[in-house]
């Protein structure tokens, strides 16, 4: 059942912000390497707290309500349900409605349109090559960094993240396993769900298992390498599953479960994908208490938009799911456990968004933010330490972006190019109070399901609303890098994969003995 939101509080008005300096970021990220071996913990250190672990895993397309633990009627998710028991949960947490802009606030700190970020494809999912990535922040205290799954911010390699602060890099390309647009980048030819081609460390690799299977596994493989290392660096590591984005295909053991549940077969698809997800979850948190490092690792558990295919089966009283501006397409699960820092059980209904969680990790990690990155987050460990702690008020602004490019195919060609033409079209704007969607108003803390619009009553609210977020516009638009890039780019990954073909062949990807 939604959790009711906090006494309403004020609106407040952005700060201001001022550009990014590309320079200064792309100097930062080029001292990393120097700064992180400075940083590096040595023999006369031994006896200071230990950097904790860092384990990130966030799913894509499945929403709040497609957990157990969420009230589901019939999906059953136990091991992510365990978690949820040993958690802090942020119960008002929000990210973007859709998948790659959610993945660019993750990686800066930084509203996606900062980011350049405005679609999903059409090269306008480049995370612009100005932002500072987490993986670059934890690195410079001394982390080992790794993704494993969906990366979905260019693949074109200035973009990939092997150049954006990962050391270790196991990831599908475009949106999805094997997707590809007229216009536009392509993943793999030839990759499937069950037989995933993946670039691994820059050449590929023929996978033959069932692709969320093959990241979790590659992931521990590479965890169980970082806890024996001789360095002992502490790590983080990304687990970015595709699943359970369409298409909906896993093995019918799953999908069968809910074949008396459901008539649709991509809906049983969608539910027997989580399955098979939190399957995973299960083994990763039992391989954590066998190699000693659940005690020193904050694992995060998390998805990055609203749900693709169960919202309307059950959203938790939410109206929306995957690109509405509503609540159901930006409020998603946030599990944080980190034994002796969370507490078991606690719940933090102060609203908070994805764009926190790099601070959040900056400062668990030890790790300082470049001032120069301009992140929009903040911390939420103030919130952690104490839920009732002061936490400034703030508007949050959400657009679902998704105008026209002209070049591409039919599909995203269609309607007007001009950003600022979709200004007040797909726009949301969001504080503890209420929720303005376009024209309509909720007072999202009396009426969290969103049924009545109460505009008209009070048109000093929209006005207010609207003034802030014009201001943030303003902000915005100058940092939308990706409106002109071109779509008539080499297919990165298609390129490089005939390429190796070609030149010695595909090895097979041998599964780690766990």
């Amino acid at each position: 059942m939604l959790k009711p939101l906090p006494k309403p509080i004020p609106m407040p008005m952005p700060m201001p912000m001022k550009l990014s300096s590309r320079l200064v970021s792309l100097t930062f990220r080029l001292a990393v390497v120097t700064i992180a071996a400075c940083l590096a913990p040595s023999s006369s250190q031994a006896d200071e707290p230990t950097q904790p672990n860092i384990i990130l895993v966030m799913t894509d397309d499945q929403g709040y309500g497609d957990l157990s633990c969420h009230g589901h009627p019939y999906l059953k998710t136990p091991n992510i349900d365990k978690l949820f028991t040993q958690s802090t949960r942020f119960t008002d947490f929000h990210v973007s409605a859709t998948c790659a802009p959610t993945r660019s606030a993750l990686m800066s700190g930084r509203a996606p349109f900062k980011n350049g970020v405005t679609h999903t494809v059409v090269e306008r999912e480049r995370m612009a090559l100005s932002s500072i990535t987490v993986a670059e922040v934890l690195k410079s205290a001394g982390y080992t960094t790794g993704i494993f799954g969906k990366w979905h911010l260019g693949d074109a390699d200035p973009y990939q993240p092997e150049n954006r602060g990962f050391d270790e890099v196991f990831i599908h390309g475009a949106g999805g396993i094997g997707q590809a647009h007229i216009g536009d980048q392509s993943d793999a030819p030839g990759t499937t769900y069950f037989d995933p081609i993946i670039k691994h460390n820059r050449n590929f690799e023929q996978a033959h298992e069932y692709c969320t299977d093959v990241f979790f596994k590659e992931s521990l493989r590479w965890i169980k390498a970082k806890k024996d290392s001789a360095d002992k660096k502490p790590f983080f590591a990304y687990i970015s599953t595709n699943a359970p984005h369409s298409p909906y295909r896993v093995d019918k053991s799953y999908s069968n479960l809910f074949k008396d549940n459901t008539k649709d077969k991509k809906k049983a698809a969608f539910f027997g994908m989580i399955v098979n997800i939190d399957e995973n979850m299960g083994m990763l948190m039992q391989k954590m208490d066998e190699w000693d490092l659940s005690e020193n690792t904050l694992l995060i558990f998390m998805t990055d938009n609203g749900s693709a295919a169960g919202s309307r089966i059950h959203n938790a009283g939410m109206k929306g799911g995957k690109g509405s501006m509503n609540e159901g397409g930006s409020r998603v699960p946030l599990f944080m456990r980190l034994p002796g820092t969370t507490k078991p059980g606690l719940e933090i209904d102060t609203m908070t968004r994805h764009f926190d969680l790099l601070p959040t990790l900056a400062e668990i990690a030890g790790a300082k933010v470049p001032a120069d990155a301009e992140i929009d987050g903040r911390s939420l460990m103030p919130l952690v330490k104490d839920p009732k702690s002061e936490w400034a008020p703030r508007n949050m602004f959400f657009h679902v972006g998704r105008w026209a490019k002209a070049g591409a195919n039919e599909r995203f060609s269609k309607g007007d190019p001009n950003p600022d033409n979709s200004k007040y079209k797909g726009f949301a704007v969001r504080n503890e109070e209420w929720r303005l969607v376009n024209e309509r108003l909720y007072n999202i803390a009396k009426d969290p399901g969103e049924k009545n619009n109460i505009a008209d009553k009070h048109p000093e609210v929209v006005a207010g609303l609207l003034k802030s977020y014009d201001k943030w516009w303003l902000e915005v638009r100058p940092l939308m890098v990706n409106e002109d890039a071109p779509l008539d780019v080499p297919k990165s990954f298609d390129t490089q994969y005939k390429k190796q073909k070609a030149a010695g062949g595909i090895p097979d990807w041998v599964a780690p003995k766990l």
